[in-house]
């Protein structure tokens, strides 16, 4: 599980330091969902992290509802301008469509506000677009789903470069590159999903940077 309603949003903690901002935090992010998918076990998505939704950072105290908030401004101590750390910003509610006053989350409208830009960021958005968020988790699941060597059987680590991770299921290996840069690497064997889009060359393929890709073998 990479998110919950505890912790802040995991496409926001992965641009944490990491340089790049919010566009290497959802690259991560994505690249980590791929990864959790590949393990055997059960796996656990958070609302929204399909939609690679951010924490939201910007709700205006009157309107906070998470009993911490409240408790650490009672004492004077609401630390990171009393966004980070508590809860409100990983509870607004999803974006359903493009326009509407929550975004089609319902008539009753959202109990915590929107930031406009999730428009883009809505399920009616990310539909049909084979490289939005959305469609990688669903492409996933489907695999996970139809791939035999996803389901209850061995994993075994690989020999990898330096920040690059791979992993074998029967029939399939899932490599994860860390770094902020491309890793060129011998074909693994047919690609069947990545989270970013790969380069080729004779014999080798380029891993993007904070990237995972699954290949059939």
């Amino acid at each position: 599980m990479l998110s919950n309603h505890d912790v802040v949003r995991h496409t926001t903690r992965y641009a944490d330091g990491a340089g790049g901002g919010p566009e290497r935090g959802l690259a991560r992010a994505r690249a980590a969902a791929l990864l959790i998918l590949a393990l055997p076990g059960s796996a656990y998505l958070y609302q929204g992290e399909e939609l690679g939704l951010p924490e939201v950072t910007e709700l205006p105290d009157e309107l906070r509802q998470d009993p911490a908030f409240f408790r650490t401004s009672a004492d004077g101590q609401e630390g990171q301008d009393g966004q980070d750390g508590f809860r409100d910003g990983c509870r607004v509610p999803l974006p359903w469509t493009r326009s509407g006053d929550s975004y089609g989350f319902g008539p009753g409208g959202s109990w915590l506000p929107q930031p406009e830009d999730w428009a883009e960021l809505s399920v009616e958005a990310q539909t049909g677009d084979p490289g939005s968020t959305l469609e990688l988790y669903r492409d996933a699941l489907a695999l996970r789903r139809e791939l035999p060597g996803l389901g209850d059987t061995s994993m075994s680590w690989l020999d990898a470069p330096a920040g690059v991770l791979a992993l074998s299921r029967p029939g399939l290996v899932c490599t994860l590159n860390t770094l902020g840069e491309e890793v060129e690497l011998p074909v693994p064997g047919r690609a069947l999903l990545s989270s970013a889009p790969l380069t080729y060359q004779a014999g080798t393929v380029c891993i993007p940077p904070d990237s995972c890709a699954w290949w059939a073998i």
